[in-house]
């Protein structure tokens, strides 16, 4: 359990930094069509023009964080994976501790970047000021659908995963 809770936290420190690396580095509309509506238009003129541009080193930066963070991401399955066989695991405690896994890191997602890091900072605003006032940075749960999805892939993913090292 100690390893399940670990690779959670590691997830969501993963999840936290990968966002905070590509805002910083690369602002593309892969990232931008994640936020609110009006922001994603306000935004529109300024990604158009970043994308236009040749690659920079901070955008090559940029890729090379987002490369990693999905690397890191599958290790933590990796290694959970494992571990587990390790230990013997069967099925039922391999989707227990993917699910965990998964499930904290949504819920990370969910309340500390979407809730806290949209609505109760000014993070993005930061990083993109032409935002300042959207009243979409407000609008918590403007992703219920997207978020929705994420989580029964995750749930999806877990029992594939789970299916998988048990066979091994």
């Amino acid at each position: 359990m100690g390893l399940t809770v670990l690779l959670s936290l590691l997830g969501c420190a993963l999840l936290f930094f990968g966002i905070w690396g590509i805002t910083v580095t690369m602002p593309t509309g892969r990232l931008v069509k994640n936020f609110p509506e009006d922001v994603q238009e306000r935004l529109k003129a300024r990604i158009e023009e970043l994308e236009a541009r040749p690659m920079t080193p901070g955008r090559v930066l940029g890729w090379v964080i987002l490369i990693l963070y999905c690397i890191s991401y599958v290790a933590l399955f990796v290694v959970g994976g494992i571990d587990g066989m390790q230990k013997g695991y069967g099925f039922w405690d391999f989707l227990l501790r993917f699910l965990l896994i998964g499930g904290v890191i949504k819920a990370f997602d969910i309340l500390a970047l979407d809730y806290v890091l949209l609505t109760k900072t000014h993070f993005f605003q930061h990083y993109f000021p032409e935002t300042e006032g959207c009243s979409g940075w407000q609008d918590f749960g403007y992703n219920r659908k997207q978020q929705t999805r994420q989580a029964v892939m995750i749930a999806l993913f877990s029992i594939l995963i789970a299916f998988l090292c048990s066979r091994i």
